[in-house]
This record gives C-alpha cells, structure tokens and sequence, in this order.
C-alpha cells in the first residue's frame, strides 16, 4: 500500500487506507506497527502523512519497538511533526504496553529455570536507560506471586540494601526469591560488586531459611545467570 505524502490527516485519506477504519474492518492485527503509531499520532506534517512520520520514527530504531520505547519525550520531539503532546502520546502508549506484560499475576508464572525468571521480568528492565534491582517472589511451588522493584539507581549503578531486600521477601512469606538488576551498557558480565551482592544475599538467605534460588543481569542483549554459571 502507497500512501501519498500530500495527504497529510487521518481523517482526509481514502477510507480503505485509514488505519482506524481498517482496525474497524479487518482487526488490530491486520494493522502495521507504522499504522498503529500512526493512530496514536492522528496527523503528520506539511508533506508528510502520519503513516510517513510513522514509518520515519521506527525507521530511526531500525523498527524496534524496545529501542522506541527508550526515547525521551526531547528525543520524540526531535522529530519533524511530532510535539510535546504527540510524544507524550506516544511514550504513555509504551509505558502501558510495558505494563500490561506485568500486571496481571493471575495466571502466577511457574519458574523451572532461568529463562522461567528472565522473561518474567524482561520487559520492563531490558530496555530501561538506568539501573534497577528488582525481586522475584516465589511461593512453595516456584509459582511467581509478586514482582518488587527495590532500588532505581543511575547509568552505572544502583544502591541495595540488604537488609530491605531480605525483609520485604520475608514481609510476603515468600518461600524462595529470584534478584534481578539490569546493566543499561548491555554488559552481562557481573562486576565484583555484583559479585558480593550475591553472596550477601545468599548467605542471608540461608539465615533465615529463605533461598535465593538465582540472580539475574539482564539488559537487551539477554541475560546472566548465577545459578547456570556455578557463582550461586
């Protein structure tokens, strides 16, 4: 489908080429990720449709939605045709996408390895500019029950407190508990800080009778993992 850079608003192009009319017609999922911004966006610029500056904006992260997600409203707002009111649109569009994946526990997510963990946490750190430690909560039968955000820290790190992580997992009556922080460089490889981070945890898990069961490093590159490495 072409889509005629004269043509400028939504509302102005023919009805079998409007995105909300083919959502109407034929569902979200005939709709592109291009078509979808778009509907978010509502209007393009002088020579531009919306689709165009659709496409222009998931051109400029090679069509990663992950990478989109990333940008600052100044970013979004570099762009020709999208002010402060269409970024903000977009960004709060993400963050409930992102969201969405997390809310619902009903179906409590079993964890049988390290994978279980990643991709239970995994949509809200991998793409995240600045550090963030989370926990993992787990009931006697490995089953997910709450995911808790401890620390947001900066670009290269993130303050933990022993002491909270350890009395907030007791505080649930968690049978067991997963760390999770993020390296926002993309780096997996632990760092001895890291490194201690563990073992304190570890050692204070055993205290109380309280296993840690992993820890994880994620970011967009995958993830790291203590237990699958031996460091656990």
């Amino acid at each position: 489908m072409t889509y005629k850079n004269q043509t400028h608003r939504i509302t102005q192009w023919a009805a079998e080429d409007r995105p909300r009319e083919k959502m109407l017609s034929k569902g979200i999922m005939a709709l592109s990720d291009a078509e979808l911004l778009a509907i978010l966006i509502g209007s393009g610029s002088i020579g531009e449709s919306a689709v165009g500056l659709s496409q222009r904006i998931l051109s400029s992260v090679e069509n990663n939605l992950h990478d989109l997600g990333k940008k600052s409203l100044h970013e979004l707002q570099k762009f020709k045709g999208v002010g402060q009111a269409k970024a903000i649109t977009i960004a709060a569009a993400l963050e409930l996408g992102r969201r969405r994946q997390l809310s619902d526990l009903r179906l409590r997510p079993k964890i049988s390895s390290s994978r279980d963990a990643f991709n239970a946490i995994a949509a809200i750190l991998s793409d995240l500019c600045h550090e963030e430690f989370w926990l993992l909560l787990l009931n006697r039968a490995n089953e997910v029950f709450a995911r808790e955000r401890l620390s947001i820290g900066g670009i290269s790190g993130t303050v933990v407190d022993i002491k909270l992580v350890l009395k907030k997992a007791l505080d649930a009556q968690a049978s067991g508990f997963i760390a999770i922080h993020n390296h926002p460089s993309g780096n997996l490889e632990p760092s001895r800080a890291d490194i201690e981070l563990t073992e304190k945890l570890k050692q204070g898990g055993r205290i109380l009778d309280l296993p840690m069961l992993d820890h994880l490093i994620v970011s967009e590159r995958g993830y790291f993992s203590f237990a699958d490495e031996g460091m656990l």
